[in-house]
């Protein structure tokens, strides 16, 4: 059966995550369904990351088999026409091989969270941004993101339902800048590592907002790191402002 590598772009506010839910919708749910409409049958595809409730992507990457052999830009499309109107969308497809693995064979994961700092609440943007009322420090959340890079226990920073075997993650870039917009600032976290544990960064992002309040200093991040303990972290950042923003791997799919 062919195999295909698909980058996905979805809003995630409709949907309690990637992954197939019992009784409620998915990403996973919507892409398996239009799959299912051009060739009936059963479906299962993985992903790269598994995306809380909420979280969007503009990245995403999953690998779906099929019956036929399809030209990659006709399977684009033809997804694309039974996904709609969900907010989901196939951005390219490339055929793999057989055991090329979208969550296996990846060797980075990217994500990007935005953080508004404005009084008003958000409009336009609502559900695609964290707002807080206040302004934020960007010299102080950069000095309190360099006490967060390279390789750590990060049990301080991970969810207690995490599933993964390990705390030990290295983490290679935690990036955090700011984008001139006339109604207040927005400062982006770019965060990049070959795997996460679960609420990791939202973790991270809310720590730091914390560090550029003033309420933290970047003494405090490394400390709390150093801790070793859930309780010692500063609060989780919602998922609004939260994006999966790419995959990389060794050989990229869709290059060419």
């Amino acid at each position: 059966m062919p195999r295909y590598a698909l980058k996905i772009e979805y809003h995630g506010g409709p949907f309690a995550g990637w992954q197939r839910q019992s009784a409620q919708a998915s990403v996973q749910d919507a892409v398996e369904a239009a799959l299912d409409r051009i060739e009936p049958g059963e479906h299962q595809i993985a992903a790269a990351g598994r995306t809380d409730a909420g979280v969007h992507a503009t990245g995403q990457v999953a690998h779906c088999d099929m019956g036929k052999a399809w030209d990659p830009f006709r399977l684009s499309q033809a997804v694309n026409y039974h996904l709609r109107p969900l907010p989901v969308a196939v951005l390219e497809a490339a055929r793999v091989a057989d055991d090329w693995h979208a969550r296996f064979s990846a060797a980075e994961r990217r994500y990007l969270f935005r953080l508004i700092c404005r009084r008003a609440d958000l409009t336009h943007e609502k559900g695609l941004a964290w707002r807080v009322p206040q302004r934020l420090d960007l010299q102080a959340m950069r000095e309190g993101a360099a006490r967060l890079t390279g390789r750590h226990d990060f049990t301080t920073f991970r969810s207690t339902m995490c599933q993964a075997d390990s705390p030990l993650r290295t983490l290679d870039r935690l990036e955090v800048t700011e984008v001139a917009r006339e109604d207040g600032q927005e400062f982006r976290f770019d965060v990049r590592a070959r795997s996460f544990l679960h609420n990791q960064v939202r973790s991270m992002v809310g720590t730091l907002e914390r560090v550029g309040v003033g309420a933290w200093t970047p003494d405090d991040v490394a400390a709390a790191l150093a801790a070793r303990d859930r309780a010692a972290c500063g609060p989780v950042s919602p998922p609004d402002g939260l994006y999966l923003a790419g995959v990389g791997y060794p050989v990229d799919p869709f290059a060419g």
